[in-house]
């Protein structure tokens, strides 16, 4: 049975365990992710004007996103631990919510998806943090893999 036919997190008696990377290529590897916290009006002025209660709720974030990602092995348990060559963060006001993006690199032997999608999911929660004085009903939608390249599955878009 092929790796794509099959849950690779557990093994044949359906136990779970972590991959067992050591045979794979190392490679450049590189994923992008994004996702949306969808806000009220008054957050949305708010992030375009004079800014929320707390301060730079944006920069807060992208640090936090960035910070994230170097924990992901630490949060998730069948994650490997990687060294990243970089991260990137990006967060824009549209009208009705923050859309965050997020951009990971690394030269090993597994991806690094799991990377990007934390960076976006604790964007996201530290958005939330910082407006929920003003908008108790923000929420994360719409968080998911955007590219991913590098190892042996190749290039993939959605």
């Amino acid at each position: 049975m092929a790796d794509s036919d099959r849950l690779t997190h557990l093994d044949e008696s359906g136990a779970a365990r972590m991959v067992d990377v050591s045979g794979k290529p190392v490679t450049a590897r590189i994923a992008t992710a994004s996702g949306r916290v969808l806000v009220s009006e008054r957050v949305v002025a708010l992030l375009r004007g004079d800014g929320v209660p707390k301060g730079d709720a944006l920069g807060v974030a992208r640090l936090a996103g960035i910070m994230g990602a170097k924990q992901t092995s630490t949060l998730i348990p069948l994650c490997h631990p990687l060294a990243l060559s970089s991260v990137d963060v990006g967060l824009v006001v549209a009208d009705d919510a923050v859309e965050i993006t997020a951009a990971v690199r690394t030269t090993d032997r597994t991806g690094v998806e799991m990377e990007a999608l934390t960076a976006v999911c604790v964007a996201g929660l530290t958005v939330i943090d910082m407006v929920k004085a003003v908008d108790k009903a923000a929420s994360i939608t719409d968080v998911r893999i955007e590219t991913r390249s590098g190892g042996v599955w190749g290039d993939w878009q959605r």
